[in-house]
């Protein structure tokens, strides 16, 4: 097995205390936030604080997102531009702008091998100390293949923007397998089986999203997950670049402005 291959990320969550007041955060930041209330009624979702915050999205407000970014490591000059430049691949088609500093960052970049790939999520960052990283890069270098700048950073980026996992939508979850899962992200990931339950086999309630109608094999907010782990043999391909849908559904959330 290649050094990349299966790589997996494993979005950071805040801890439940922190939770009603990172949704009342989100919902202050873009009240398109908050999920419907038909949909809670649909699903039988009692609308006490505790779970309307765990199913309140994360996106930044419709006037789009400035941010900076700080490396807490000292990566080269080199390293850092290239890691800003595939940051701010979102900004083709959205109101999308990250901007290096030094002084008090929003996102904190770090690189901590053995860490894994993993960033907070969309308005989440708010809630980290500023001595605290908001994502991880691991042991990403100038040697680390192009392909996966384009697989990792642009994903891990896309959670910072608030995007979920695409592969946790009920209709790909649905098509694994539970055990050989557990026996597979164990091995490969050394994942727990309750880590496997919350990263894989656990769907994101339909409700509680603003997406695409249909899940997206191909997104980069998608991951790989072989066909020896599916009930049906077939594999879920993952996205290894921003794709056409992500491009455009991006491009609704957080529209450029009109030119005059």
């Amino acid at each position: 097995m290649k050094k990349y291959e299966y790589a997996m990320c494993m979005p950071k969550r805040l801890p439940q205390s922190k939770q009603v007041a990172a949704a009342k955060t989100a919902a202050e930041q873009n009240p398109m936030n908050l999920p419907p209330q038909r949909g809670m009624d649909r699903l039988g979702i009692a609308p006490t604080r505790q779970r309307i915050a765990v199913i309140t999205t994360k996106y930044w407000g419709a006037a789009g997102i400035k941010l900076t970014v700080g490396f807490m490591d000292g990566p080269s000059t080199t390293l850092r531009k290239k890691i800003l430049e595939h940051m701010n691949a979102w900004s083709k088609t959205a109101n999308i702008k990250f901007t290096f500093t030094n002084t008090d960052p929003q996102v904190r970049v770090t690189r901590l091998p053995g860490d894994g790939h993993w960033s907070y999520v969309g308005t989440d960052v708010l809630h980290i100390p500023a001595n605290e990283a908001t994502m991880n890069l691991d042991d990403f270098s100038m040697s680390t293949p192009d392909s996966e700048f384009f697989r990792v950073v642009r994903h891990e980026t896309g959670h910072t923007i608030g995007c979920p996992h695409e592969h946790m939508r009920r209709a790909m979850v649905n098509r694994i397998d539970k055990q050989k899962a557990i026996d597979f992200y164990g091995a490969t990931q050394g994942w727990t089986p309750d880590e496997v339950l919350r990263q894989v086999l656990t769907p994101i309630e339909e409700a509680a999203l603003m997406t695409t109608p249909k899940a997206d094999e191909t997104s980069i907010m998608c991951y790989q997950i072989p066909g020896t782990l599916t009930t049906d043999g077939k594999p879920i391909m993952g996205g290894k670049n921003i794709n056409k849908t992500d491009a455009s559904f991006i491009g609704k959330i957080y529209p450029k402005p009109k030119k005059l």
